[in-house]
């Protein structure tokens, strides 16, 4: 069964080998991550079966994982960084101020309601919490923006569109210390 891009979500990412009997290593991007295996088997962005898990075990950061078809370290090594998808309609529904990334990259972005700035780049996490990365327009470096009601008021899905309350806070370069 193949799968169209648009149809498919990324849920997490190939690490690499775990030893040489056949287990790879695999990162959950779910939001607990062993939920990751309940929208098992993993398809590749073409919609082809990548990993149908047999046992995971959690390790430090990610799962060590047992495939129902092993491939040898040096065939899992070559898919590292391979992103894992599934289907959409195997995800739960959103509740209100929840958002899948992949709806949200791409989306154009406003300042203070009218003001277009750029579009969403990406959304990361690096540990304390949620932060928009928007690509300003024209051109410009990157402005991460954390990912809060207060500065992220307004996220329109339909409308392709997120307000910034005050993006010009987040995209000033200069130095408080330099300010007298």
């Amino acid at each position: 069964m193949s799968k169209t891009a648009t149809d498919l979500v990324v849920v997490g990412v190939i690490l690499g080998a775990h030893g040489v009997r056949g287990d790879v290593r695999i990162k959950s991007f779910t939001a607990e991550p062993e939920a990751l295996f309940e929208y098992a088997p993993f398809l590749s962005e073409t919609g082809e079966v990548l990993i149908d898990p047999m046992r995971a075990r959690p390790a430090k950061d990610h799962f060590i994982v047992t495939p129902e078809k092993p491939l040898q370290k040096e065939e899992w090594d070559k898919l590292k960084s391979t992103k894992l998808n599934v289907p959409r309609d195997v995800l739960p529904k959103t509740e209100a101020d929840e958002y899948y990334i992949d709806d949200l990259v791409g989306l154009d972005v406003f300042s203070g309601g009218d003001t277009p700035v750029g579009r969403v780049k990406a959304v990361l996490n690096h540990g304390a919490s949620d932060l928009i990365e928007v690509q300003p327009t024209p051109r410009g470096k990157p402005v991460l923006v954390p990912f809060t009601l207060e500065d992220v008021p307004v996220v329109d899905l339909s409308a392709k569109r997120l307000v910034i309350a005050t993006f010009e806070i987040w995209a000033d370069e200069s130095k408080p210390e330099n300010e007298d």
